[in-house]
């Protein structure tokens, strides 16, 4: 009777007939069910696991990622890779040798467009920076471009999607979840993976960008905004007492856990029992990290912060140092969410006005986090889904080009002051050293230590990993040779 009693649902009285024969008969099947997905459970966990105890694959040069996400596409020819070739070609049709080229907007046949930037060698280096990014350009020792970066997302959805989990199509666990599942957390009372955006709500795709996936729920990114109530939801009440609070966090995981007991593999629920105890120690110690009241003068300054148009994002970058100060993993900071870098029209107006207001808090970042001794293992990443084409789009502007792109590296390991790849001689195409998205996922795990042919989730039979059987890392990012797979 004892054991058809441990059969009973919880809460209720003995079971009956049909309740014991329906268990029961269940139950056979769950003890081959149980086997394998405790099987399952155990291939899930990597050398590096995601039970609060780092222990990657190799070691690391950098403790935690901040990428600087510049969402809708910055033009490459206009930034970071200066071609006098092209504006040799201004206002010609594209030469015959490059072919039919596939743009969204199908703008191949427009003339190519020069770009009237002003261009100057910077640091000891010489790395070529645009009067678009002067601060930035000050740092140029610390950074690494790199100029033949390509990817399959033709627009904003599917470019997006594919930065962020390596695919063009949604359903993949994103980038920083595949950091915590990997490493798991420093600091229990924050979470892993945070996500900063300075236009709250306006992100492609959402909160695909970063979820999970086919992985635990509990790994997604948790979203905070630089100004108002960082954390959304995270402050009680007023006439909320503490002790008010915590008998409601602890009646609400009581009933959460129960209900978990019968639905065992329901990962949702159990991320958000995970969430609500997260919530209960955050409470405590977010509030402090989120505090910026403590900041000198000196460093509100160097991040723009007293400024209106650098302000916002300003206040983001600065709350991205504070946030890996205290042992968060990996941290994404979108400017121009929205697609507001997407310059079809009037690139000049508009990619002024973006890099006014992201130029100089991206550059008090990494000075900041250099004066502080966090840059040596904080890696930082810029770059957005795509780039813009050499040829014009409605007189004045630039249609998307995932074909050859640049991004840049700095810290964590980066030897600053160089330039990898190249892209052709108007900038169309990425020919020498080209990296996919997934050999730029690759690099940034393996700064992190991770291996990415390694760090493997067993999801319905299949091993999955977070650069889909592909890519390679670029060694020469950190002084080395590409290492090809």
């Amino acid at each position: 009777m004892k054991q058809l009693n441990s059969l009973r649902p919880r809460g209720t009285g003995y079971a009956s007939r049909r309740e014991m024969l329906k268990l029961a008969g269940s139950g056979f099947g769950a003890l081959a069910l149980q086997t394998l997905l405790q099987r399952d459970l155990l291939a899930n966990v990597p050398s590096g696991s995601n039970d609060g105890n780092p222990r990657p694959h190799h070691p690391a040069t950098a403790k935690s990622v901040i990428f600087v996400f510049l969402e809708g596409g910055p033009s490459h020819l206009d930034l970071l890779d200066p071609k006098p070739v092209l504006n040799q070609l201004d206002g010609q049709p594209l030469p015959e040798s490059f072919g039919t080229v596939i743009t969204p907007m199908g703008e191949y046949g427009a003339p190519l467009m020069g770009s009237p930037r002003k261009w100057k060698q910077h640091g000891d280096s010489g790395l070529w920076f645009s009067d678009w990014l002067p601060h930035i350009a000050e740092c140029a020792d610390d950074i690494a471009v790199i100029r033949s970066c390509w990817g399959n997302g033709l627009n904003h959805s599917n470019g997006v999607c594919q930065m962020n989990t390596g695919s063009i199509f949604a359903g993949r666990p994103s980038l920083g979840a595949w950091a915590s599942y990997g490493l798991g957390t420093e600091n229990e009372s924050l979470p892993g993976f945070v996500v900063i955006e300075d236009n709250v709500g306006k992100v492609v795709n959402g909160a695909r960008n970063w979820g999970t996936g086919f992985m635990p729920a509990s790994l997604q990114g948790t979203t905070m905004t630089g100004s108002g109530e960082p954390i959304r939801y995270l402050t009680p009440a007023a006439s909320v007492t503490s002790a008010q609070q915590l008998a409601k966090l602890g009646l609400l995981g009581q009933l959460n856990r129960e209900y978990a007991d019968a639905h065992p593999y329901d990962s949702e629920l159990e991320a958000r029992i995970r969430s609500y105890e997260l919530a209960h120690r955050m409470q405590a110690e977010a509030p402090e990290a989120v505090d910026l009241s403590d900041e000198t003068e000196d460093t509100l300054e160097l991040y723009g912060i007293q400024h209106k148009t650098t302000e916002t994002f300003g206040r983001n970058c600065l709350l991205a140092r504070r946030l890996v100060e205290r042992g968060v993993r990996f941290v994404q900071l979108y400017h121009g969410a929205g697609s507001r870098w997407d310059s079809h029209a009037s690139i000049e107006q508009k990619h002024s006005a973006l890099c006014a207001a992201s130029d100089q808090p991206v550059a008090g970042l990494l000075k900041d986090l250099k004066r502080r001794g966090l840059l040596d293992s904080t890696l930082v990443v810029w770059g957005g889904e795509f780039g813009r084409t050499p040829m014009s789009e409605q007189g004045n502007g630039r249609d998307h080009n995932c074909n050859g792109f640049s991004m840049w590296m700095a810290g964590g390991g980066v030897r600053g002051g160089q330039a990898i790849g190249t892209t052709d001689e108007i900038g169309l195409h990425a020919i020498e050293d080209r990296l996919h998205i997934h050999d730029i996922h690759a690099t940034i795990l393996h700064a992190m230590g991770l291996d990415h042919w390694k760090l493997v989730y067993e999801h319905q039979g299949r091993p999955e990993r977070a650069t889909q059987n592909e890519g390679h890392v670029c060694l020469k990012v950190f002084n080395g040779e590409v290492l090809n797979r």
